[in-house]
């Protein structure tokens, strides 16, 4: 994860600390290569959109994933998630309760999707697929899986980070490339550079030189004018949590203190009572992530301090308004050509 990750991953250039590690990262990368060029993947009978990235850490997938099941539903069609259900201790296929199940049961991110659409969790993505198909989804998004080689894609979008792009452009453990980037290019449909900055330029090239199409998005807070002119400790155990006290500033919200935590972390109770006390003892108030507060829901947290604490929720917007609507559309044409073909 971003947050767990050393500094040196995202520096523009690799330093000496990457080139030491470059042995490792050309096993880890002919090892992951070779595992998505010679896969077999499962064909469903349904067409499957995955949404993933290069690197390892928060890129923006889950918005983005989230956007495009709202359009998938415009277009009449039943949108289904499928997700390892990282962090989760439920590992056969599970259709994600949203009103009782917790994050430690089946991941933070699996949480935030069930709220618009059925979501199953499994690190068996063929077996969660068939338990969706069986629930009624006629359209599946995968959320993440883009390296996992186990089901054929009928488009896979990368999301690629626009302030931290692709680090040092190493692959891991020298960097947080997940495979050489010439070798996952080949593998995309489509990228998705989220955020108004503008790293992640060799990525545009390497994708523009295989003619693959570039979208632009960004995040934008939901109900921004209700934060305005208020006081906060902000805090976020998220991958890039500097990009979320930037969002609750450009709300106009002032963070007076902040806290970072690890991705996906669990907070315990002593640090939940420190950051109360510390808010009051402050005259502020508590402002976290909507995947944070996914962690938290359910008993996990005092329900007087989720009653008190903010949530700064976020869309993804698409620069070209009719994006997402290309992309479910040239999902359909590739999955009927795939029939065809069969």
């Amino acid at each position: 994860m971003a947050s767990e990750a050393p500094p040196f991953w995202w520096e523009d250039q690799p330093d000496w600390r990457a080139y030491a590690l470059y042995p490792a990262s050309r096993i880890y990368s002919f090892i992951a290569t070779r595992r998505m060029i010679n896969a077999r993947r499962e064909k469903l009978d349904v067409p499957v959109l995955c949404v993933g990235n290069f690197t390892v850490g928060g890129t923006g997938k889950t918005p983005v994933a989230i956007a495009l099941a709202k359009q998938a539903k415009k277009m009449h069609l039943t949108p289904g998630f499928l997700s390892r259900g990282y962090g989760g201790s439920i590992h056969e296929p599970h259709v994600v309760d949203r009103k009782h199940d917790s994050a430690r049961q089946v991941g933070d991110e699996p949480l935030l999707l069930s709220d618009h659409a059925l979501t199953a969790t499994t690190p068996n993505r063929v077996a969660g697929a068939k338990l969706l198909l069986g629930r009624g989804c006629d359209f599946l998004i995968m959320d993440d899986g883009f390296q996992s080689a186990q089901i054929h894609m009928d488009y896979a979008l990368v999301v690629v980070d626009g302030r931290y792009g692709i680090g040092n452009g190493q692959v891991l453990p020298g960097g947080p490339l997940r495979a050489r980037l010439i070798d996952q290019v080949r593998f995309a449909t489509g990228i998705v550079r989220m955020g108004e900055d503008k790293a992640g330029e060799a990525v545009v090239r390497q994708a523009a030189r295989a003619g693959r199409p570039i979208f632009e998005a960004w995040t934008r807070p939901k109900s921004a004018d209700k934060f305005a002119n208020r006081r906060f400790l902000a805090f976020a155990g998220i991958g890039h949590p500097d990009k979320f006290f930037d969002t609750v500033t450009q709300a106009g919200g002032t963070i007076v203190m902040s806290r970072s935590f690890p991705d996906h972390h669990y907070y315990s109770n002593d640090e939940l009572r420190e950051l109360a006390h510390t808010a009051e003892t402050a005259e502020l108030e508590l402002i976290t992530t909507a995947k944070d507060f996914a962690r938290l829901r359910n008993g996990i947290a005092p329900k007087e301090l989720l009653e008190r604490m903010n949530v700064l929720e976020i869309d993804a917007v698409f620069e070209n308004a009719n994006a997402p609507k290309r992309i479910i559309e040239e999902t359909l044409e590739a999955w009927r050509h795939r029939r065809l073909k069969a």
